[in-house]
This record gives structure tokens, sequence and C-alpha cells, in this order.
């Protein structure tokens, strides 16, 4: 695979200092990506940067994943209109370690020439003190140099800590250390970071004779609407199923604008050119069944292929009025769950149910389903209520608890459209 034509064709490439083409034919090439551990977990935002070094990894080259244990207290202006609120150390610990085992699945740290590593960069200032990093790193960009950079001059007018300003040292420090101890020649990064990463090929050229080293960027990743992507209504789309479940994540997919899928299958299908051009040809016409191809694609590789197929059984117990009772108890107890986000879900207390309780009274008194007795028994009479698929044909019927899936969960159903979950609770 060559690396930058594969970036060309996905639309993946934004910019690139000169030599970058010419260096990559010299053999195996060592590149790095910073991820600051401001936030509880990575998001789909950082997988495109992780999808850059994945890329680079299947090109035969080595990718260094840098937490940013430094970095992520101090916090980067670029792409911010205010100074950033500062995380406790200890905050800032705990997002580091759980990245770390997000990052471990997505790229190769256990075999080949090419393994990716894995290094935190307080490692590199742990027993640096203020002066000697005023003389060692300070001395080496002059202020004009800092100011000239695009996420400092957008912040001048609305403030600019010395904290903040001084972010772009430690990335460019970073890039200096790992190119003389990691032999790494290159930074990669989203096109708001061409500032920092330029600032990292200067110091290296200013402190090392001879000294070359290269960048390259990424576009900043926007919807069709221009909206910034990975965002949702709801919030951010992270890569953690306790922070976004398998489901939403699927959904996010399932549920793009048509526009988006040309981009979106470029920035994340490892599929190739040819694939990819072929599946848009054969569903020109079903942009929904492409939608569906890489959904599955994307969640099984963030999330696992069991995810996958629970979110297929999710889906269709939600919108497949065909779905079947034996499909409904296949269900496990965290699909519950799922589908309690999705649509209503009523309590009911567990004592309630150790003696058998009359139709009418769950779905009045017990869960409000129906608004009075007379409406469950027009529903009932009516053939609209279903209890885990089953029809209800009596408004005599009983319910205890051997009704409830995993001794927890009740589907009941009002019509062809409202599906509740009941939940039995201590």
């Amino acid at each position: 695979m060559n690396f930058v034509e594969e970036l060309r064709w996905r639309g993946m490439l934004h910019d690139m200092t000169p030599g970058v083409e010419e260096h990559l034919k010299g053999g195996m090439r060592t590149a790095y990506i910073g991820f600051d551990p401001t936030a509880p977990s990575l998001t789909i935002g950082n997988y495109v940067q992780i999808m850059l070094l994945s890329l680079w990894q299947k090109a035969g080259h080595k990718p260094i994943f840098l937490l940013g244990g430094a970095t992520g207290r101090i916090g980067d202006p670029s792409g911010k209109d205010k100074e950033r609120q500062l995380k406790s150390y200890e905050e800032l610990d705990n997002n580091l370690q759980f990245q770390k085992q997000q990052a471990s699945k997505f790229l190769n740290f256990e075999s080949g020439a090419n393994k990716a590593e894995m290094l935190n960069n307080f490692d590199f200032y742990k027993e640096m003190n203020v002066l000697d990093f005023l003389r060692d790193v300070g001395k080496n960009l002059t202020v004009n140099y800092m100011l000239s950079k695009d996420s400092v001059k957008k912040r001048l007018d609305s403030g600019l800590s010395f904290t903040e300003f001084s972010y772009q040292l430690l990335q460019a420090n970073d890039f200096l250390y790992l190119y003389k101890n990691h032999q790494c020649t290159y930074q990669m990064g989203g096109s708001d970071q061409w500032g920092n990463i330029t600032a990292g090929t200067e110091f290296i050229r200013r402190n090392i004779e001879n000294g070359k080293a290269y960048a390259i960027t990424s576009p900043l990743l926007t919807k069709s609407d221009g909206k910034k992507f990975g965002k949702s209504e709801e919030g951010n789309i992270w890569l953690d199923p306790k922070l976004t479940s398998p489901y939403k994540f699927y959904q996010f997919w399932i549920n793009a604008d048509d526009a988006d899928l040309p981009k979106f299958f470029r920035y994340f299908s490892f599929r190739s050119k040819e694939e990819i051009e072929q599946l848009e040809k054969d569903h020109v016409h079903n942009p929904r069944n492409l939608k569906a191809i890489l959904a599955e694609e994307i969640t099984t590789r963030v999330h696992s292929h069991d995810d996958f197929k629970s979110v297929l059984n999710v889906s269709e117990i939600l919108f497949n009025k065909k779905a079947s009772k034996e499909q409904l108890f296949a269900l496990s107890e965290s699909d519950f769950e799922t589908i309690s986000q999705e649509i209503p879900k009523k309590g009911i207390n567990l004592n309630n149910l150790k003696n058998e309780i009359n139709i009418i009274d769950l779905l009045t008194d017990s869960t409000g389903i129906c608004n009075s007795k007379g409406d469950a028994r027009r529903a009932i009479k009516n053939n609209a209520i279903s209890v885990n698929k089953d029809k209800i044909s009596s408004i005599d019927q009983t319910i205890n608890i051997d009704s409830f899936i995993h001794g927890s969960y009740c589907m009941i159903e009002n019509g062809k459209k409202n599906k509740y979950i009941v939940k039995a609770e201590a």
C-alpha cells in the first residue's frame, strides 16, 4: 500500500510538508499521533486519527500512539474559542488508563517489525524542572514564530493564558524526543494541528544537525449539513459502550445522511478502493443497504461481533412487526436495558408479582400503560394487548413473575406502535 496515495483516494489528505513521499520510499518509517486524555473516552472523532495510524501500519510502517499525560494537563488551544477548564490530575489519569485499554483494540501492538508502540509524554517531562524547560525547550522557538500560528492568533482577542500558549512548545518537544529516541520522523493529526505539528518539524531542524521531520494532516471531518462530525442530538459518539451503547453507535451510521455515505465509507472502512466503488454501484438505488454494510463493519470493529448481533436482535424487536416470541426470549439482560432506552420503561414492585396480578390492574394501576380500566378492557377486547408476544384474549388473565424474562423483564404491546418494557424491581 502506498500510504499517501491511500489517503488521497480516501479524501483523508489535507496537507503535508515537502519531501513526505520521497522519505517514505526509504523503507519502514515511524509516525505518531498524540491523544490528550481530556475526556472519559475516545470518540468517533478521535477514531479518524486512529484510522490514520491503522492505514500507516497496514502500509508497512510503525505507528506510535502517544498518550498526552503531560499535554493533557495543559490543554490545547487549537480549535477552542476560549480557555479550557483544567481537569484534575486524578481525572486525567483515570481517562488515560481507559484510553490505553481502548487504543489496544485498534492497532497491532503484539508482533512484527512494525508493531505499534504506546507511549506517555508525561514520561518525557516528569524529571524536568521549570528552569530546564525554559532553557532547553523554550529557547528553541521565538515568540514571533509562536504568535504566527492560527491556534494562537485566533485567541489573542478573546484571551490566551501562558499555559495554553506554551502548549505548542510541549508538542514540538514531544516530536523532538520521539525523533531522537524512537527514530520517529512523521507526526500526523487533524488539520487544526498543523501549527503545532510544524512547530515540531522546526524544533527538530533547529536542534538536530541535518534533522528533517515531516507533517501530514487530515481534513476535519464534517457532515454534509456543515455540522461537526461525531456529534448527534444527544452529544458525542463515544467509543465506550457505557457512554454510547453499541445499538446507538450502530444507529448513528444507519441514520447518516445519504450525502455523507461516500465520505464515511472512505474514512471508516478498510475495504479497498475497488470494493467501495463496486458497493456504491451495486447499491446506488438503495443507500440504506450501503449504510448497513458500513454500520456492521465499524460496529464489529469498535465493539465486537457479539455486540453487532445483539444490535440486530434489538433492532428486530423494535422495528420488525413480525419479530417472534423466540427472538424476544433470546435477548440478554443488556439487550433489554438497551431496548428500555428506546421505548418507555415501566417499573413494577417485585413483591406485587409474587402472587398473580390481574392483567387489567397491571395495565392500569401498576404501570399506567392504559389510562383507565375501561381503556384496558377495550384494548383487550380489540385484541390489541400482547405480553411477551402472546395475545391477551381475556380480561381475567393473570400475570406473575414467571412471565418475566430473566426474572426481570416483560414486553407489553398495546396495538402495533405502542411498546413498553416492564421491569420488576425490588
